[in-house]
């Protein structure tokens, strides 16, 4: 695997969760008859960011030379640091010049001006190091743009090699809305041949779409929604024109981090077979915000980048006609300058109803995925979404628009009586919001809790976990990719 995040080494948000969920559960995809692990563990090649500390002891390096269009001479020496993670090798490919600076692709919301630079120097670096190594490759698994230079350089520059001339390429397209766009002034700084690009520059994700052997993107759901002009982000033609060499592969979550039967960070822990734990939760949360424990009305928790994608604006929108129903609301996230204002005047004028938290702050986040009643997740797209899986985990069940991966993982519990998860509305609009909002708070008052006790019940049930099908699924599209390929 190829990318630019890698959690806990480096993250900003899922992808950097999927890499190295995904790392771990493929060689455990398919055990063998003892249940061991069949297949050798795989190499994630990440940056070394300047804040990644490498350990003193138990890291291998190999140095290589790298064609550098920067470079006096046209080459660089790159360091590769590799040691042992969680399940999988870890690669580190450091180059002070590229990576020892502030923020992984920019600082105070502008883009590094070289990040084509920078992360070909990335691409190309793995790429050497494994035709180096000479071990025979079957798979380059790249994720998002800034692996998307790997699969230009194999049909530049590798085409004819022995170990990555072979190798089949599969592109993941985690985000759609960043395209690794480099103008025609940086375009050189890439080291490719002439013919990559046009005279304005040189769509990266866009040409690595072209080039793949497979693409797929994080959830059925939204592999049909990317090939329409509206969440297509201009990608659609060209994903059109791949066919069935472009799937949707839902994410999956990891199930050992995110289990209420033993997460330290919550005040009580509970499991399906006994919620006692859940209720103890809902205090804690309720006393640490000040508001009334006492209040059996609806508890609403929002945890997330707090940006219009998210559909956060529909939340603020709805805020006030919530709170008159009887619900209260809590919001954890740092995001849109003007949206975190909107929601802390919300919360100035009603502080025993609502409550913001400008921040990220993991151990927050865990206690209110658990002490919660409903989970608001409004997104105007969501390519998979992980928060909604963790609140069914939590007992929460979900309240999300009909779109992308939400469509997939929540089953409105009135369309599906005996099926329900969660609740599920269509329009992008306040109001869609707090019909669904409504709609599920009903279902929770005392009249039905046998009904609502259900809905948590089969929420907490479903399984998650990688290696269960989501590591299975890429195993066969890797399958796909080598036929092709040969």
């Amino acid at each position: 695997m190829i990318a630019s995040e890698c959690e806990p080494w480096a993250k900003t948000g899922g992808l950097g969760d999927v890499v190295d969920a995904l790392a771990r559960a493929l060689p455990l995809a398919t055990p063998g008859p003892d249940g061991a692990a069949v297949s050798a563990p795989v190499d994630v090649f990440l940056p070394r960011y300047g804040s990644i500390r490498v350990p003193g002891e138990g890291v291998a390096e190999r140095v290589v030379r790298v064609q550098d269009p920067r470079s006096r001479d046209g080459t660089t020496d790159v360091t590769v640091r590799s040691l042992d993670a969680d399940g999988y090798r870890l690669r580190l490919v450091d180059l002070p010049s590229a990576f020892d600076r502030d923020g992984y692709y920019g600082a105070d919301g502008v883009d590094h001006p070289d990040n084509a630079w920078r992360f070909g120097m990335h691409c190309r670096a793995a790429l050497e190091t494994l035709r180096v190594e000479g071990r025979p490759i079957d798979i380059v698994h790249a994720h998002d743009w800034p692996a998307a230079p790997a699969v230009l350089y194999r049909d530049a520059w590798y085409w004819g090699d022995y170990t990555l001339g072979r190798a089949a390429f599969v592109l993941t397209i985690h985000n759609p809305a960043y395209h690794g766009w480099t103008h025609r002034s940086e375009v050189p700084s890439l080291g490719l041949p002439s013919g990559f690009g046009d005279a304005y520059g040189l769509d990266l994700l866009r040409t690595a779409i072209e080039r793949a052997d497979m693409v797929n993107t994080v959830s059925r759901g939204f592999a049909r929604d990317v090939l329409s002009p509206e969440y297509g982000m201009g990608l659609d033609p060209v994903l059109a024109a791949r066919g069935d060499r472009f799937v949707g592969i839902l994410n999956g979550l990891d199930t050992a981090m995110w289990d209420p039967t033993t997460d330290t960070a919550l005040a009580a822990t509970y499991g399906p077979d006994d919620m006692t734990g859940k209720a103890a939760c809902r205090k804690d949360l309720l006393v640490k915000l000040g508001f009334d424990a006492t209040d059996d009305g609806a508890l609403l928790g929002v945890v997330g980048r707090l940006d219009p994608q998210k559909g956060f604006d529909l939340i603020a929108g709805a805020a006030p006609a919530l709170v008159a129903a009887g619900a209260r609301i809590v919001a954890l996230g740092t995001g849109d300058p003007e949206l975190v204002a909107d929601l802390q005047a919300l919360a100035a004028l009603r502080p025993e109803r609502i409550a913001v938290r400008d921040t990220f702050d993991r151990e927050l986040a865990r206690r209110i995925y658990a002490g919660v009643d409903l989970f608001l997740m409004p997104s105007r797209f969501e390519p998979c979404g992980q928060s909604q899986m963790i609140a069914m985990r939590y007992g929460t069940p979900p309240i999300v628009r009909r779109t992308g991966g939400l469509a997939d993982t929540v089953v409105d519990a009135d369309e599906s009586p005996e099926e329900g998860t969660g609740f599920v509305f269509d329009a992008p609009t306040p109001e869609a919001l707090l019909a669904a909002t409504v709609r599920a708070m009903g279902v929770r008052s005392a009249p039905n809790r046998r009904r609502w006790d259900a809905i948590v019940a089969r929420g907490m049930a479903r399984d998650w976990s990688w290696a269960s099908g989501p590591a299975r699924a890429y195993l066969e599209a890797y399958e796909r990719a080598v036929s092709y390929r040969r």
